[in-house]
């Protein structure tokens, strides 16, 4: 930082011009091709990298790819459709021609033009609002959105800092992702060895499927009352509730109830996600999205059979899923079905101990890795923003 400000002090003490993106970069365009043969075509082996909308990101042979428009040097992709951001590359790749790239002769140039767009991102996905169901933001939008374009020398040590901070978070993440291999390997260990008996979910569980129907329509949720447990209180752990009922629909839905100890689990698209309802959370009723289980505390621990959903349960029942887009629990008789092994109460409190500090090491936000990546991100956040803040050169 010290480097930084001489460097300003000295080349643009009063200020940087702003210019237009276009006026600057040279644009790229990507490669005419559907989501189909992007699936035909995909090989892990593959030179050239292929971006899709969102998420979507495969391998390829140069010569798979028809009327290939492939870019070999330094660029930003401008992801402008589904999810809006941007990518920095600098090997081999193209797009999808819904999407464009820039690119300049000074590859530092192209890295700090790439650190300025990611600084701005929210600007650009608000810059989406009202372009249809899918978001997407029209080429004007980043062609003419105006970038600080202080002295070369200044760019190099911003793009050096942001670099560095950059590579200590890929260096967490991947330690991070390491400890976690480590833990389902050995969560799986542990739970899959010879203490026990093997019994059926059916056998140690009671089983509640949400109400099906028009039990739970949204005319009849109020602002307060009983809480309506939904599929995220299973997949995100969170607890904070968007519907109630009243006391009157809550005692006629009471086998839909729910207590501490008891768990939720999603059963429509996203599925066997699982969560235990801790201590003082609300009163409330499972909705149609979720099934109930109720340990029998004579066998097993709410705990032990959280993690035996992490460890298999979830991957059984997504390959025995039915539906389409939308996959569904294929039956509750099948999944009541599934055997695991049970240890007597004593030694599943040990396993769900060891379980509980390993998975706290990985997953915790408060603690651990995971606190320190996200500690790390957010000064990475603050520090881009604050480099890349200019005062405007008057002319």
């Amino acid at each position: 930082m010290a480097k930084l400000d001489e460097l300003i002090n000295k080349l643009c003490p009063d200020g940087v011009e702003y210019r237009r993106i276009k006026d600057i970069f040279t644009r790229l365009r990507g490669t005419p091709i559907t989501a189909g043969k992007m699936k035909e075509i995909a090989n892990t082996n593959g030179k050239i990298r292929i971006y899709a909308g969102g998420k979507t990101v495969i391998d390829a042979n140069e010569s798979d790819i028809p009327n290939a428009n492939i870019v070999k040097v330094p660029s930003v992709l401008v992801q402008s459709r589904g999810i809006i951001d941007f990518v920095y590359y600098d090997k081999p790749f193209t797009f999808k021609n819904e999407m464009w790239a820039y690119t300049h002769e000074n590859k530092t140039f192209v890295k700090f033009l790439y650190y300025v767009l990611k600084n701005k991102v929210e600007y650009f996905r608000n810059s989406s609002i009202g372009m249809g169901a899918m978001p997407q933001i029209s080429l004007s939008v980043t062609e003419d959105f105006k970038i600080p374009v202080p002295p070369i020398e200044v760019q190099s040590e911003i793009v050096r800092i942001l670099d560095n901070f950059t590579e200590l978070t890929a260096e967490l993440t991947a330690e991070l992702t390491a400890r976690k291999k480590q833990y389902e390997y050995y969560r799986t260990t542990i739970l899959n060895n010879n203490i026990g008996n093997m019994k059926t979910l059916g056998e140690v569980c009671d089983f509640v499927r949400g109400p099906f129907g028009g039990s739970l329509k949204k005319e009849i949720f109020k602002k307060n009352g009983y809480a309506v447990y939904e599929q995220q209180h299973a997949i995100y752990r969170n607890f904070d509730f968007r519907y109630f009922v009243d006391n009157s629909k809550y005692l006629s839905m009471k086998r839909f109830a729910v207590k501490a100890g008891d768990l939720i689990m999603s059963c429509s698209g996203t599925m066997g996600k699982i969560a235990i309802i801790p201590e003082g959370a609300p009163e409330g009723i499972i909705n149609q999205a979720l099934l109930k289980l109720t340990p029998k505390k004579e066998f097993v621990l709410s705990q032990y059979i959280k993690y035996c959903f992490e460890d298999s349960i979830t991957k059984a029942m997504n390959t025995n899923a039915r539906g389409g887009a939308i996959k569904n629990v294929a039956s509750v008789d099948v999944l009541k079905s599934i055997k695991i092994n049970i240890p007597p109460l004593k030694e599943q409190e040990r396993i769900v101990d060891i379980l509980d500090r390993f998975d706290k090491l990985c997953n915790d936000i408060s603690e651990g890795l995971p606190a320190e990546i996200e500690a790390r991100k957010k000064q990475y956040e603050y520090y881009r923003d604050k480099l890349l803040t200019f005062k405007e050169k008057t002319t």
